[in-house]
């Protein structure tokens, strides 16, 4: 499936040890995420080095003739579609990225595993939990590969964090609490973008935000057994896309806040809005144990702060700021030296690099990469939480 090839365009013949194979890339989708997703993919050879693999920019697809045809010059793609089923069934096409519409990732990711191209999806996995596990049960019955891109699990200091938990250091876990913050629709003048479309994004703030936090809440501390909840739509109406002088409904919440209870005990909350004045990607996460506690801030992505109970000389009182930028931290030997931060941006590229090691090697997704299943319990989780803001009732979550 894989063509042999070298570095021809970095002028190299091989990657350091031996040819290695190109992957043809399907970007569907070409905004925010399309420009992420490139990004990484371009960057990838020369920071994980040698590379498993050499990603092959071959094709990228939209609606829009215009905007596709720009951003298959400007992001270095070789052709333009307008309909994924094409691109699809363009042989070059071996690995499928999905960042599309969240109503747009189940067909063609259902499609490309059924014609064994790899999926690398957007969070999150569908808009609704019927979607996710059609998704999830496609990837079962395919040899192709497909992953979730929850790109937090890969910021080097929460894999600290997780490597903290899992190795007993914080002891028994009491407490989680996470919040991700935003401020980009607080002004009703701002248009009903699809975002705010249930048809479309499934949920806002829900889907948008909270699908991260609560993918961290599972990758570090397990299943989560109860949420209870409330969620909010602040601004009903605003201005039409296609006619700014026409209001058109809001059908998805602008924040939601959530308690819930793990499988193993303990207890947390969950809180994500986009009417967070002041707050541009704002994403805190704390856990206390009984040996410690840790809190990260995504605005400061290098940082973690840790507490650990009797391990402290008496001169300092509370938490300390670890630097996650050792070469023995997650990640770092493909970076820089200690000290030299890395961004929002380098979580993709860790997480790409994870993926095209999974198709190359036939390694598994799981546990550090997201999984469809994983994909799918989030969607579950989602619909609990707007389950039990209708009802005003605690929700059990059931797979």
């Amino acid at each position: 499936m894989s063509e042999k090839v070298g570095f021809v365009a970095m002028g190299e013949t091989k990657g350091g040890g031996g040819e290695v194979p190109e992957l043809g890339i399907g970007m569907l989708g070409y905004a925010f995420m399309g420009k992420a997703h490139t990004n990484a993919y371009k960057k990838y050879p020369y920071i994980f080095w040698p590379p498993v693999a050499i990603p092959k920019l071959v094709a990228i697809c939209g609606r829009n003739e215009k905007a596709v045809e720009e951003a298959r010059v400007r992001y270095g793609y070789r052709k333009a579609y307008r309909d994924w089923q094409e691109m699809l069934r363009d042989p070059e096409v071996q690995i499928l990225d999905n960042g599309g519409p969240n109503s747009l990732h189940c067909e063609p990711s259902v499609e490309a595993l059924r014609m064994g191209k790899h999926v690398f999806c957007e969070k999150p996995l569908a808009g609704t939990v019927e979607e996710a596990r059609k998704m999830w049960e496609a990837a079962k019955q395919s040899t192709a590969k497909a992953m979730v891109c929850f790109n937090y699990r890969f910021v080097p200091a929460l894999r600290l964090a997780r490597d903290f938990i899992t190795e007993g250091k914080l002891g028994q876990i009491y407490h989680f609490r996470a919040q991700y913050l935003q401020e980009w629709i607080m002004d009703p003048q701002f248009p009903a973008v699809w975002r705010l479309n249930k048809d479309v994004a499934g949920s806002g703030a829900l889907g948008d935000l909270g699908s991260h936090i609560i993918d961290l809440a599972r990758f570090l501390l397990g299943e989560i057994a109860t949420v209870s909840a409330l969620t909010r739509t602040f601004i009903k109406e605003r201005p039409a896309m296609d006619d700014p002088g026409k209001k058109v409904p809001v059908t998805v919440d602008d924040a939601f806040v959530a308690i819930v209870e793990f499988a193993n005990g303990a207890i947390g909350t969950l809180e994500a809005s986009r009417f967070c004045a002041g707050r541009k990607n704002h994403q805190i996460i704390e856990i206390n144990g009984s040996r410690g506690s840790i809190r990260f801030n995504l605005e400061r992505l290098n940082e973690l702060e840790v507490y650990l109970v009797g391990e402290e000389p008496r001169v300092f009182q509370g938490f300390h700021q670890v630097l996650v930028t050792e070469s023995y931290h997650p990640f770092w030997e493909n970076w820089w030296p200690h000290g030299h931060i890395i961004g929002w941006e380098h979580t993709f590229v860790h997480a790409i690099a994870h993926f095209l090691e999974a198709v190359v090697r036939n390694k598994e997704i799981a546990p550090y990469g997201a999984t469809f299943e994983d994909g799918y319990r989030c969607a579950v989780i989602c619909e609990a939480i707007e389950r039990s803001s209708l009802s005003g009732k605690r929700e059990e979550i059931r797979y």
